[in-house]
């Protein structure tokens, strides 16, 4: 969350979740709106965010959140800090195919198919994400994890290819 608040201006968890939505969950996750309620009050708490509720003209109330002093600070060592370790994956197509003596081979390339298809929409989805930050100033390291993303996705695309080609080689 301090991530998001860390970039210029205030911003509501509604427009937090969507911006978590076009950028973080294509290399990270992207929280549900309830986790980032409960984490903007808890960064209030420990003095690492603000609120201000909207004033009356806006036909609806709102409350806007930034990151204090305090907040970026903490966020920066955090982001300077020790060595984050290796990614984690989870992939549950991957766990499947792993799982395949259980399993029909026609249903298991299915799988893999069907894993294709979402990775094609995924990679549409970041390319639209990429060509929304081109001219916005101050993202060009967020444009650099969009670009990776691309390029992870487009890798993905590769793996499952092969992967095929490896279900290919079990057949009698």
């Amino acid at each position: 969350m301090l991530g998001l608040l860390s970039f210029d201006g205030e911003r509501t968890g509604y427009e937090l979740k969507k911006w978590a939505d076009s950028s973080l969950r294509f290399f990270y996750w992207s929280p549900a709106i309830s986790q980032i309620y409960a984490e903007l009050r808890r960064l209030e708490g420990l003095g690492y965010a603000t609120s201000r509720r909207s004033g009356p003209d806006e036909p609806r109330t709102k409350r806007r959140y930034a990151i204090t002093p305090a907040g970026r600070e903490a966020l920066a060592e955090w982001a300077d800090g020790s060595d984050p370790g290796p990614p984690v994956l989870k992939h549950p197509t991957v766990l499947r195919i792993w799982l395949g003596h259980l399993a029909d081979p026609a249903r298991l390339r299915e799988r893999v198919h069907a894993h294709m298809e979402r990775t094609r929409d995924e990679l549409a989805d970041v390319r639209e994400a990429l060509a929304r930050t081109e001219d916005v100033e101050g993202w060009a390291h967020p444009r650099v994890a969009l670009r990776w993303s691309e390029r992870a996705q487009q890798a993905e695309l590769e793996l499952a290819r092969a992967m095929l080609t490896d279900l290919d080689e079990l057949e009698p």
